[in-house]
């Protein structure tokens, strides 16, 4: 019955959405606009830019804006400008790209990434992201879960197991929509990535030896099902099986190798 109440009502929500393909072929259902998500994305970047430190150091940015534009220049044609990339001189070990065309990257994972084709897989990585619509799939997706909630809770109404009903009701939605589909994203972005980084000329292995260097930062994790990113060996895995894939596909560099130093 819960299952039903909490289907039927993402079914009737997602009639009101648009369908899309991400550019992998997965279906998407975007409740947003392209215009709606980089009014968001230039408000968040706008915010991080005012909270975080910006380095200042010439060397280090223009290291990190080459490796940026070495993938922006394999981008389907309609991706290849107004892109803007800030180095943050912080000890977050991360990256991210915005709807909006931002790209933030953070100075600590710098030391993770130990050249530029490592950086490379970052970049496409992040770059993947928006160029899939992530982040709008991702926004629907918690969208259509409240919706969903919401007409949960009317369904029950008045009932002894109310309460009950609806804290299943958000477990399967975290569980079994949002967590899945974020391991699906990320995902689908290491593989978007790849491509970009081997059509730039940088080296594809470059984005396996990443991860083991992401994996030896150690720290807890959570168990694969209940985290929102897959595990480094199955990003390993699925790296080595598209490096193949991509090989026998035909994919190479369109350009001359990359020589961006630090």
């Amino acid at each position: 019955m819960i299952n039903k109440t909490l289907c039927s009502a993402m079914l009737v929500v997602g009639l009101l959405a648009s369908c899309a393909k991400s550019p992998t072929g997965r279906n998407q259902i975007l409740l947003y606009g392209d215009e709606q998500m980089a009014e968001m994305g230039l408000q968040s970047f706008s915010a991080i830019k005012q909270e975080e430190k910006i380095s200042k150091d010439p060397k280090l940015n223009a290291y990190v804006s080459c490796v940026a534009d070495q993938i922006i220049k394999v981008l389907p044609d309609e991706w290849k400008s107004d892109w803007e990339v800030v180095v943050f001189d912080s000890e977050q070990v991360n990256a991210f790209a915005l709807p909006g065309r931002k790209i933030g990257v953070y100075t600590a994972i710098l030391n993770v990434a130990e050249n530029q084709d490592q950086l490379a897989a970052i970049m496409g990585h992040e770059v993947g992201h928006v160029i899939a619509h992530h982040g709008a799939e991702r926004v629907s997706q918690n969208s259509l879960a409240q919706a969903a909630l919401q007409i949960g809770q009317v369904a029950t109404q008045g009932s002894e197991y109310q309460a009950a009903t609806m804290a299943v009701m958000g477990l399967g939605a975290q569980y079994g929509v949002l967590l899945p589909y974020s391991r699906t994203h990320e995902s689908e972005a290491d593989v978007i990535g790849l491509k970009y980084l081997m059509e730039a000329g940088f080296k594809p292995e470059a984005s396996m030896q990443l991860w083991r260097n992401m994996n030896k930062l150690g720290g807890d994790r959570p168990m694969e099902i209940l985290s929102t990113h897959p595990a480094p060996e199955t990003r390993i895995e699925n790296l080595a099986n598209h490096i193949e894939k991509y090989k026998q596909e035909g994919v190479k560099a369109l350009y001359q190798r990359p020589n961006c130093s630090r």
